[in-house]
């Protein structure tokens, strides 16, 4: 029995390389996704409570472009994330293969089943204070459920 040697671990030809460019690119999906989402919630959504001097609604603030898509600013968001989680299924990166097939797919479904869950406990009354759940409405249901077909990408690598 031989002991293996950490460099030996990191490019272990049974289980392959841990960074390939797969790999990065959907750790760079990923996080786009969410930093885009975030910076339009925060830094150009414009404010429902917020007026102008004449009492109409505030306009969005930060980059016209963004201002100008409002929500389809989550569907770019959540669309680099899902992809950048898709393209994460494939044998070549970490989480597709061995464990982190099991620990992508799980982690998945049940990030979708608890963003479906939480919208229905806090769709009647409570929905209004958190964050992104309140722009998205209706369309949350769609978020959960994208987060379950993701999970299905990494099921069929399953084995």
């Amino acid at each position: 029995m031989r002991l293996r040697t950490r460099d030996q671990q990191f490019l272990d030809p049974e289980r392959g390389p841990v960074v390939t460019p797969r790999a990065v690119i959907a750790l760079v999906l990923v996080v786009i996704g969410i930093a885009w989402i975030v910076y339009y919630y925060t830094g150009v959504r414009p404010d429902p409570n917020a007026f102008d001097k004449q009492g109409n609604p505030a306009g969005p603030s930060g980059p016209g472009f963004m201002g100008d898509l409002k929500k389809w600013n989550y569907v770019i968001g959540f669309g680099a994330l899902f992809l950048g989680l898709a393209i994460s299924a494939h044998p070549s990166t970490p989480l597709g293969r061995g464990r982190g097939v099991v620990v992508g797919m799980l982690g998945c479904f049940l990030l979708g089943l608890l963003w479906i869950c939480s919208y229905y406990v806090l769709a009647n009354d409570k929905l209004d204070s958190v964050p992104v759940f309140n722009d998205l409405g209706q369309y949350n249901l769609m978020v959960g459920i994208a987060f379950m077909a993701v999970g299905f990408t990494f099921a069929t690598r399953w084995e």
